[in-house]
């Protein structure tokens, strides 16, 4: 016997939709080379999606291609999220910060056909620009006014390209299971490894990323991920903060810095936020040196490296903020493992649950982990056994 359920195809453009619909108003602030504080809403950036999409259109894109982005997190880099991915092409996020010869070998492997640059980015491509056969187009994502001289060919400007396009775009419907993002991870052996993820996988990872038990996201939040959006997607906060109606504040550039940090979160009033180690550390260094404090903030999220003690106890005592630790990777979306108190926990003591704080925490509802011997055979879950670590997953890679 069949089910009587409709089957609707998981598609990054209906979150878009969905947050155009239910959130208009909801606001994303920015920091840009050329607005120190950009602000739009979803209705805005809904439009703004869709005249992208009649961009790539007008550049001669078609379904498949690959679109590359060497950029910072802000509102421009969140429309290539999805009118790229939205119009069937594949959004390839480009870390500039790796070395020049392998920025090179991922776009070129990559094949990507267009780059959307930041203007800090420019003089690495300009560096580059002999060995990028394959590129066709660099728009360069900022305003007329602030538009570099370069020696690169085929440059245009973001939004002079944007001002000349309508607004009236139906987004295609097609097979779930489309690519619709990719990423290259520098943690294996050889060159860089191009991880391709789906409409219906990036979909999930939102949902599960969403829960209360992970991000607790949601209308009445307002998150600021520190984590590059080309860092496996800003471990999924683009896609889960419109999903919910969360409010996004994107840091720009100066996303490792203090000072940037902390005014951006206390004029946002930024409630929950996410990145690495080091990142954190900075924050509380700054914060501790010019005596201020962060007062919305309540909880943070830690990845990318195992969290020092020095954070949690930090956070807890100086600040009154809750640090949650995950434990992901490129090939995972990267979201694998999160710690949270279970019931029954409210017995123990600060000690104690600093201690659970300090570790990766249980895998989230679609994750299946076990650990195995050299002979392939399961080893207990004791916290004592050590073997090869094997995940599999709805939003887990099954090659490169």
């Amino acid at each position: 016997m069949q089910a009587t359920m409709m089957n609707t195809q998981l598609m990054i453009s209906s979150i878009l939709n969905h947050a155009e619909c239910n959130f208009p108003d909801v606001e994303m602030v920015s920091v840009t080379l050329d607005n120190p504080r950009h602000r739009q809403n979803n209705k805005t950036f809904a439009k703004r999606c869709r005249q992208l999409a009649n961009v790539l259109d007008s550049l001669g894109a078609e379904f498949g291609d690959r679109i590359g982005t060497l950029a910072w997190n802000d509102h421009r880099h969140m429309e290539l999220y999805y009118a790229v991915s939205g119009s069937g092409m594949i959004c390839h996020t480009i870390n500039p910060k790796l070395f020049p010869e392998q920025v090179a070998y991922i776009i070129n492997h990559a094949e990507d056909k267009i780059l959307f640059v930041d203007v800090l980015v420019m003089p690495l491509l300009e560096a580059l620009k002999e060995h990028l056969s394959k590129v066709e187009t660099v728009v360069v994502l900022t305003t007329k006014e602030n538009m570099p001289e370069t020696t690169l060919t085929n440059v245009v400007c973001y939004e002079e390209l944007l001002a000349a396009q309508s607004d009236v775009y139906d987004w295609p419907q097609f097979d779930e299971n489309t690519a619709s993002g990719m990423c290259y991870t520098s943690g294996t052996t050889g060159n860089p490894k191009g991880v391709v993820y789906s409409h219906r996988s990036t979909v999930l990872h939102a949902l599960a990323g969403a829960l209360p038990d992970v991000t607790r996201a949601s209308n009445m939040e307002t998150s600021l991920p520190v984590v590059p959006m080309f860092h496996v997607n800003a471990w999924g906060a683009p896609y889960a903060a419109l999903m919910v109606g969360m409010k996004l504040v994107l840091p720009g550039p100066k996303m490792a810095d203090g000072e940037t940090l902390c005014d951006l979160m206390n004029a946002e009033e930024v409630t929950f936020s996410s990145g690495v180690p080091t990142i954190w550390l900075a924050l509380l260094d700054y914060l501790e040196a010019n005596k201020k404090s962060i007062p919305s903030l309540s909880r943070v999220s830690v990845g990318g490296a195992a969290c020092p003690r020095i954070i949690v106890d930090r956070f807890r005592e100086q600040h009154n903020c809750i640090v949650v630790q995950g434990w992901g990777m490129t090939e995972t979306s990267p979201l694998g493992t999160v710690f949270s108190l279970k019931k029954g926990m409210g017995d123990l003591t600060t000690e104690q649950i600093t201690d659970l704080q300090c570790l990766q925490g249980r895998g989230v509802f679609g994750i299946e982990m076990k650990i195995v011997s050299e002979d392939d055979a399961p080893l207990p879950w004791d916290g004592v056994a050590f073997g090869a670590l094997k995940v599999k997953g709805p939003w887990v890679a099954s090659s490169y």
